[in-house]
């Protein structure tokens, strides 16, 4: 068991990759939304759930929730010794190897294991994802039918 945590404010295809990679690695995937008010989140934790549920529906193995306490704590709870992390590019590596570290101390037991995005979503993330959206591109190719569509109810407009 592993858990995959993040804001996923919105999810991409770049996050679906490593969701379905590491529930081909691991029998049971936790996919963790955190609450995480700091990074001041577009859509709220039910709807990132909801656009999560429902960009993976096809992926066997995986839970999907909610967690608004430290992750060392989250992953405990759960029974987990694992975090999975996806990496895009060196600046991820830097910040992620930082909170590995950090939980490491919190939880000495806890392993954090980076993956790397497939080539074709190295360069995707949710904020480029968000300006594309807000400013009429095209984002059909970066992700799935219903993040498109609840990028367009929130930004009041065809895109």
């Amino acid at each position: 068991m592993v858990v995959y945590p993040g804001t996923f404010d919105p999810v991409t295809y770049g996050h679906i990759d490593i969701i379905k990679r590491a529930s081909s690695i691991f029998r049971k995937v936790f996919v963790a939304v955190a609450h995480n008010p700091q990074k001041k989140p577009l859509f709220s934790v039910e709807e990132r759930i909801e656009m999560l549920q429902e960009s993976t529906n096809d992926i066997s193995g995986i839970v999907i929730e909610s967690f608004n306490c430290l992750l060392t704590d989250y992953v405990q709870q759960k029974g987990v010794s694992i975090i999975i992390k996806g990496l895009r590019a060196i600046s991820d590596f830097e910040v992620e190897l930082q909170m590995a570290l950090t939980n490491r101390q919190i939880a000495p037991h806890l392993e954090t294991i980076f993956m790397m995005t497939s080539e074709r979503y190295s360069y995707l993330s949710s904020h480029i994802i968000k300006e594309l959206a807000e400013l009429g591109g095209k984002i059909d190719r970066f992700v799935p039918p219903i993040v498109r569509g609840k990028l367009q109810e929130k930004l009041k407009g065809p895109r």
